[in-house]
């Protein structure tokens, strides 16, 4: 079979970080979560007060610009590639609400996207990829061999998200996630839309081994 690129967009916590690493994983490709990126450049906002009350100074964020560097180093405890800044493991910090609330406003910023995806685009030149996100299937990737949309009812993935945090209420979440799909569909800079040819996958009533089984077919069948 072929290697090939497997790009994977769709709404938040409908599970495309958990499908690509699957496939990452049975296929030994390269896995990247690129919405993992988007977070890190978020909490180096929010701990260096260029973000304050949701308002961000984007004329001091595109002078650090060049001082953000984002990557991805396997973890053998983890079995799962871990994100980092600046050198730093940040891969639980840039999980919680307080980035969550945040990551939106600073993923529409048209330099902050043009840095991400040019470090994307240069890591998929030699195929063997499996990368998730917003816009991989429109911007990053258009060519891929395989594009997935993965989605799920708003009351769904606001329950599966709910499950991950402590101290949180599931209205908060339901609101938070409402108010990220508004934004990621809207944002004037790449916006989250359906590439015409990806292929929607609805896993709101679907297990993961279900969901998994028919995904690998068509990944199957992109390959030959």
């Amino acid at each position: 079979m072929k290697k090939i690129n497997i790009a994977i967009d769709g709404h938040s916590s409908c599970g495309k970080s958990t499908i690509a690493k699957q496939l990452a994983q049975h296929f030994a490709y390269v896995y990247i979560d690129t919405g993992a990126m988007y977070r890190a450049v978020c909490l180096y906002c929010l701990q260096e007060s260029i973000m304050l009350d949701g308002l961000i100074d984007e004329e001091r964020l595109l002078r650090k610009l060049n001082q953000i560097e984002v990557s991805f180093n396997y973890s053998r405890d983890t079995n799962a590639s871990e994100t980092y800044l600046n050198g730093v493991n940040v891969d639980q910090d840039i999980r919680g609400l307080w980035v969550s609330e945040n990551v939106s406003k600073v993923s529409k910023i048209k330099v902050v996207r043009e840095k991400m995806v040019a470090i994307q685009q240069a890591i998929g030149e030699d195929k063997g990829v499996v990368m998730d996100g917003r816009d991989i299937g429109t911007v990053v990737f258009p060519d891929a061999e395989l594009k997935l949309f993965v989605t799920a009812s708003l009351e769904e993935r606001a329950r599966r998200r709910h499950a991950e945090l402590e101290g949180v209420s599931l209205e908060d979440v339901i609101k938070n996630l409402g108010d990220r799909d508004f934004d990621d569909s809207t944002r004037v800079e790449n916006p989250l839309k359906q590439a015409v040819d990806a292929i929607v996958i609805d896993n709101t009533n679907l297990s993961r081994e279900e969901q998994f089984a028919l995904i690998l077919k068509h990944c199957q069948d992109a390959m030959q």
